[in-house]
């Protein structure tokens, strides 16, 4: 976890992302990386030098049965005395019955982006973290190229004035193959998503193309060369 930590504190740091006074809410879908936020945000706050609080939260997307699902997490929320809200919605038989959408993942993004928003502000949450990473950020520059035409990514540090809210990205330096290792390494709990399509995303495509890609130029790579243009071009507040 210490590599993760310097990740953290790096970000933190460089983009300003934490006050004195600050209750972040932490979005915990379960997954590794949400799960990583959570502890490393825990964790930091011992020696940082900053007083934040945390309030973790998950959205329950309603795929199967609640049942003990999510105990793990309620469990690892415990361990590091943080409150924890677990908030049951009906976002996925919306997007996959009622709506059967063709392009579920935009409309699931945007459902759970305002869940998320409204219930970090009920919760007396004037940040809110989310767990993108670095391989996060190169592929929806890359994504917004092909599909959009346009140059462009979610930023580092996002001011909502509709919501009153701060959006913060703190894992925006780390790679998935560091968050991995560390939750491997501190068997860290974590909680397969109920997604119908999961793995099977334009995401996951766009991950594929990159290592497709860093392999055809036989030169690893591509993601830290594409995720240091974004920062020289101040792309998107990078």
């Amino acid at each position: 976890m210490q590599k993760l930590l310097g990740f953290v504190r790096r970000a933190v740091t460089e983009y300003n992302m934490l006050q004195d006074g600050d209750t972040i809410g932490v979005g915990v879908s379960g997954g590794k990386d949400s799960v990583a936020l959570l502890v490393s945000l825990a964790r930091l706050r011992r020696f940082i030098g900053i007083d934040y609080k945390l309030v973790a939260i998950t959205l329950d997307p309603g795929f199967e049965p609640l049942a003990d699902r999510y105990e793990p997490i309620a469990q690892l929320c415990r361990q590091y005395e943080i409150p924890y809200v677990l908030k049951s919605t009906q976002i996925g038989p919306i997007v996959f019955e009622a709506r059967q959408e063709t392009n579920p993942c935009s409309l699931c993004a945007r459902m759970r982006r305002g869940a998320l928003h409204d219930t970090a502000k009920e919760h007396g949450c004037n940040k809110l973290a989310l767990g993108h990473h670095l391989d996060d950020a190169v592929e929806t520059f890359v994504m917004n190229l092909f599909n959009e035409g346009r140059v462009g990514c979610f930023s580092p540090v996002t001011y909502l004035s509709r919501k009153d809210i701060t959006v913060i990205r703190p894992l925006v330096f780390a790679e998935e193959k560091d968050i991995r290792r560390a939750v491997r390494q501190a068997e860290l709990p974590v909680v397969k998503s109920g997604c119908p399509i999961d793995g099977h995303t334009e995401r996951e495509w766009t991950k594929a193309f990159l290592a497709d890609l860093d392999h055809q130029l036989k030169q690893q790579g591509v993601k830290q060369r594409l995720f240091g243009a974004m920062k020289r071009g101040h792309i998107s507040g990078w």
